[in-house]
């Protein structure tokens, strides 16, 4: 019955929601981006290199090798990749650096002892590892 209840505590968690729903929208992403590439980028492509990238292929010894399906998937794969950079992880970066600024810093709790350099608290007026007495704080 534990595996149940975890199974179902798992299924219930934000996380998996969250997961299942950016997986959604990345293949709702790639199709577009996959739409792009094949159906505009492509053409233009072959406009200005007088050939259809789409259909090129090359025979080897009876071997059929179809390197513009090839590039029109690598050129797929970048423009996603430059979609996620730019419009997630660039803004996500930014987001978390200016979150970060507002953070204050905590007030230190110790200091160094001046003659062994050894961290003791801020209000001790005597080294706990040297005995030396310390100036005041």
């Amino acid at each position: 019955m534990g595996y149940l209840a975890d199974f179902k505590k798992f299924i219930g968690s934000g996380n998996l929601v969250t997961l299942a729903v950016a997986f959604v929208i990345a293949t709702a992403l790639n199709a577009v981006v996959s739409g792009l590439v094949t159906d505009f980028i492509t053409p233009l492509i072959g406009v200005f290199f007088k050939f259809n990238l789409a259909t090129a292929t090359a025979t080897v010894n009876g071997s059929v090798f179809a390197y513009g399906d090839f590039l029109n998937k690598v050129l797929t794969f970048i423009i996603d990749a430059a979609v996620v950079f730019f419009l997630i992880v660039v803004p996500m970066e930014n987001y978390l650096a200016r979150q970060a600024a507002k953070v204050k810093a905590a007030p230190p709790t110790t200091r160094a002892c001046p003659e062994c350099q050894s961290q003791v608290p801020i209000a001790a007026k005597r080294c706990a590892f040297c005995t030396q007495p310390l100036p005041a704080a």
